[in-house]
């Protein structure tokens, strides 16, 4: 089985920062991409930001230039930092994976997600 925890939510001022990491773990062959994506309150679950397993990103125009998504692949670990917060930014953030269990198998995966709050 594989797992994906993520950790690192918190509630944070306008303008503040906060890094969000996501380790998976359990059968696996290897990664694709991974990514986050986050979920507001009424609203549906949208992309954030994702990078490949050659280091290839590509972010929401709603975050880029505050956002930055980076990986250790040999901590099977993403990581995303988030600065100058906005209100609007508040959600549940999930991390998504692309994983290979076998050499022939490829699945996603989620993780439980970690709550962000921005408010003053």
């Amino acid at each position: 089985q594989v797992q994906l925890v993520e950790s690192g939510g918190d509630m944070v001022q306008p303008e503040g920062s906060l890094r969000l990491s996501c380790a998976a773990s359990g059968s696996i062959f290897s990664i694709n991409a991974m990514g986050w994506y986050r979920q507001a309150p009424g609203k549906e679950r949208e992309l954030v930001a994702t990078i490949t397993s050659g280091g290839s990103t590509n972010y929401a125009d709603s975050v880029a230039g505050r956002f930055t998504i980076s990986r250790d692949s040999a901590k099977n670990t993403v990581y995303q930092q988030m600065n100058s917060l906005k209100p609007e930014d508040t959600a549940v953030y999930y991390c998504n994976a692309k994983i290979q269990t076998t050499a022939f198998l490829l699945q996603d995966y989620w993780g439980k997600g970690t709550l962000v709050t921005v408010s003053s």
